[in-house]
């Protein structure tokens, strides 16, 4: 795809989310003067309804007249496309794409928006072309060992730069691998961006220049989840790549939930029980399939399917538990310095809680079962500083050497 036309779809592509946002306040507030022009539990008089229609009409006015808008924008938007279309894509811009995919991924995906994220193999920042050919282009000397970089949720491949340190870059230079990292959209489904990655990682081995001894993976967050979604899959077909994954770094990945989406949960419901401030519930549905996902973990598609994904329920995941032949390793983080060891327990990174880190779970029977000498705690970090702390880093290098 061209530049200009690159623009230009990206450009209609925030459009059409700034149309669908626009219906959907327009629908938020015709749902409040509803509720204000009737209070719940008591009835309606002719001039009440009289009320409501008139001011109905004036809503549906406003959803046409915005639909009418957008088309005009997007046809508005062709013709500035040519004004803008030598802006360079900075990483701040990729950066608020990778956000939005997080947020609502899901939608982007199903309206066909252009701002959605394709899954894709990556190197240096250049996307990586599945083909022996392609492949032999991301480095002078394609070796047999690769390392495989996962990020988190709203975040992409560039973010493991962070702090002027790469963990994947020096250690790959270090251990003579060949780092590969993955960008996805972490506004779907863990389970579905899991089959895809299982399917990428397929077709990767297959047409990597040089046979593949080893790969070893570092996974920073909700990245730990689709890894391990995709190797439940990758098993169940037999995959070679399962067999020749070594090694799994996680990095605060939530592996029995995140307490923020769960928090998120129940303030929906809470809003729900409040007959006023109902029909702002609808707008904690914006968190999309990948966010839900995390409020406990879930790893397949059965978690997820047939189940209102906003309905509080318990953890009523299928347990996964730790794949077998494979060294896993986690790193989990709390923000406060070192304390007694029933307090470090009711700490966290910001983002996801030590016990959810460690996999440790109320159940015993969906515990993780990471060895001691495989986990470390790390004080007065948060859950993005993981990615250049260098105590992490040291840890790392110790572990790539066994």
């Amino acid at each position: 795809m061209s530049k200009k036309k690159n623009t230009d779809s990206k450009l209609q592509g925030i459009n059409r989310i700034t149309v669908d946002a626009t219906i959907e306040l327009t629908d938020l507030v015709e749902n409040m003067h509803k509720r204000i022009v009737h209070p719940p539990f008591l009835p309606s008089t002719p001039v009440q309804h009289l009320i409501t229609n008139i001011a109905g009409v004036v809503y549906k006015n406003i959803r046409w007249g915005t639909k009418l808008m957008g088309n005009g924008a997007d046809r508005a938007l062709r013709q500035f496309a040519p004004y803008i279309s030598d802006i360079k894509s900075t990483e701040k811009r990729e950066g608020i794409r990778s956000v939005l995919n997080g947020l609502v991924g899901d939608y982007l995906k199903r309206t066909d928006n252009p701002l959605q994220i394709e899954m894709q193999f990556k190197n240096n920042g250049k996307n990586i072309n599945l083909t022996k050919k392609g492949i032999s282009r991301i480095s002078p000397k394609v070796g047999s060992s690769i390392l495989l970089m996962i990020h988190g949720s709203c975040l992409n491949d560039q973010n493991w730069s962070h702090n002027k340190h790469n963990h994947g870059a020096v250690l790959a230079k270090d251990f003579n691998k060949t780092p590969v990292y993955l960008k996805y959209n972490s506004g779907l489904h863990v389970s579905e961006n899991g089959q895809q990655l299982n399917t990428f990682l397929k077709k990767l081995f297959s047409k990597w220049p040089v046979p593949v001894e080893e790969i070893r993976v570092i996974a920073h967050s909700m990245g730990g989840l689709v890894l391990r979604s995709a190797l439940y899959y990758g098993q169940k077909e037999n995959q070679v790549w399962t067999k020749s994954t070594k090694q799994i770094f996680f990095l605060g990945t939530p592996h029995q939930g995140a307490p923020l989406e769960k928090a998120g949960n129940y303030v929906e419901v809470l809003l729900n029980t409040i007959p006023y401030a109902k029909p702002f519930a609808r707008l904690a549905k914006i968190r999309g399939a990948g966010v839900t996902d995390l409020r406990y973990g879930n790893l397949l598609d059965e978690d997820w399917q047939d189940i209102d994904q906003h309905k509080i329920k318990g953890d009523n995941r299928t347990h996964v538990p730790l794949p077998v032949n494979i060294d896993c390793y986690t790193i989990a983080a709390v923000t406060s310095k070192e304390t007694t060891k029933r307090m470090k327990l009711l700490q966290s990174d910001g983002m996801v809680d030590l016990k959810s880190a460690l996999g440790r779970h109320k159940k015993s029977s969906k515990n993780l079962k990471f060895q001691k000498e495989k986990t470390l705690v790390v004080y007065g970090c948060n859950h993005v500083e993981l990615l250049s702390n260098q105590e992490v880093f040291v840890q790392l290098q110790k572990w790539f050497v066994n």
